[in-house]
């Protein structure tokens, strides 16, 4: 195994199992390792620190896998470390109101690179790195063995993985082909997804817990849900007794899913207005036209998908916080959300004050949101809390 030694006091972050180690931290590699494969970590002195896979072309070049020197990083260990992740969503496996979650979240469960999801029968995995890419075989053979589905296909589709020197990828990789659509049951609600052209990896498990808080505020509500998608904020917020939903989406075909997960759950489609279209254009002629609602659940894309962007999408914050700020009755609640991990909770904090302040609003927060427990945040890996949120009222 081919050694990496790190630079004098370059290995404090590592011996704190932070996963991460740039090009910066490190002295001396004795070979040439190629991309993915295991070394042996030393800090200045040729003491072990740690087990991790190397890429050269990664601005990350080693993502660490393991603490113990006698572990060998085999077949096994994989096993193991897949079997452990899936063990830590039993709650979630016995709760017979759900059907799909994430099993493995990458540096948070300890298996960096490597997301797997479950969508009731059906497994959706996908490889970020160089060194889960070695493994895949491995990781399929076993995620086969532990979980016996219908099928698992891969959404390795994804621009990241040039950053690796991967090729994007997508397809099956065991069992059967999953359909078009499949159904799948969340909270007692039914939604059919796509797995294999969805929005990363067919749906948005991680908002799991917030939709059903948001649901609770919006019983004879007027509510606008923006950024739409396939519905899932406005499915719920119907089902427990919403006035109505307008859902703001700027592509077609998510509606025409949305409009099918409302049927799905015998939802009256009369209480429901779709808009494909622009989400700040059409804000801002709902302002300019005096159209207001109770409710505006505000989930946007990445504004910021790396710290250089901050300053621009801070300012993309508080623009759509202000205009639906600007659109609130009286009373009104917003429920906003950023799922840039660039942007910290008090970041997004600020940028409601600002917003607040532009529209001359005064605002409380009256809950805080985050990802589910099946989206966990690793003390030693902050950068694995990216979904971030707030409840907020107007007074």
């Amino acid at each position: 195994m081919i050694n990496v030694t790190l630079k004098p006091g370059r290995d404090k972050t590592a011996r704190q199992h932070h996963p991460w180690l740039f090009s910066g931290a490190i002295s001396q590699i004795n070979g040439n390792p190629l991309p993915g494969e295991i070394v042996k970590v030393l800090d200045s002195r040729n003491e072990f620190v740690a087990f991790g896979y190397f890429n050269s072309r990664s601005q990350i070049q080693i993502r660490l896998l393991e603490w113990d020197e006698s572990q060998n990083i085999d077949e096994s260990w994989w096993h193991t470390k897949l079997e452990q992740s899936i063990a830590r969503r039993g709650q979630l496996s016995e709760d017979h109101q759900i059907d799909s979650y994430r099993l493995v979240y990458g540096e948070a469960d300890l298996l960096p690179g490597l997301i797997v999801d479950r969508y009731a029968d059906w497994i959706v995995i996908q490889s970020l790195t160089a060194g889960i890419e070695n493994v895949k075989n491995t990781i399929v053979s076993s995620l086969q063995n532990l979980l016996h589905p219908a099928g698992i296909f891969e959404r390795s589709n994804v621009e990241s993985r040039s950053f690796e020197g991967l090729e994007q990828a997508a397809g099956p990789l065991y069992g059967q082909i999953p359909p078009d659509a499949i159904k799948i049951k969340e909270n007692g609600l039914s939604f059919k997804i796509d797995i294999k052209n969805g929005q990363k990896t067919g749906f948005y498990l991680d908002q799991r817990d917030n939709r059903q808080a948001i649901s609770s505020f919006a019983n004879g509500l007027d509510i606008l849900d923006c950024f739409s998608y396939s519905g899932g904020f406005s499915v719920y917020s119907l089902a427990s007794g919403a006035k109505s939903v307008t859902l703001i989406d700027s592509s077609a075909q998510c509606l025409e899913l949305a409009q099918e997960n409302l049927k799905l759950n015998d939802l009256e489609m009369t209480r429901a207005t779709f808009i494909e279209g622009d989400v700040f254009k059409i804000l801002r002629e709902f302002r300019d036209n005096g159209k207001r609602f109770d409710m505006v659940i505000l989930d946007p894309p990445k504004f910021a998908p790396r710290k250089s962007d901050l300053k621009k999408a801070m300012a993309g914050y508080k623009d759509i916080n202000m205009l639906a700020l600007n659109i609130l009755k009286p009373a009104g609640i917003l429920a906003t959300f950023s799922c840039s991990g660039a942007v910290d909770p008090q970041s997004l904090q600020v940028a409601l004050f600002w917003a607040a302040t532009d529209s001359r609003r005064e605002i409380q927060i009256i809950k805080t949101l985050s990802q589910g427990l099946d989206h966990p945040r690793r003390v030693s890996f902050p950068e694995s809390e990216y979904l971030k949120g707030f409840v907020c009222r107007v007074i």
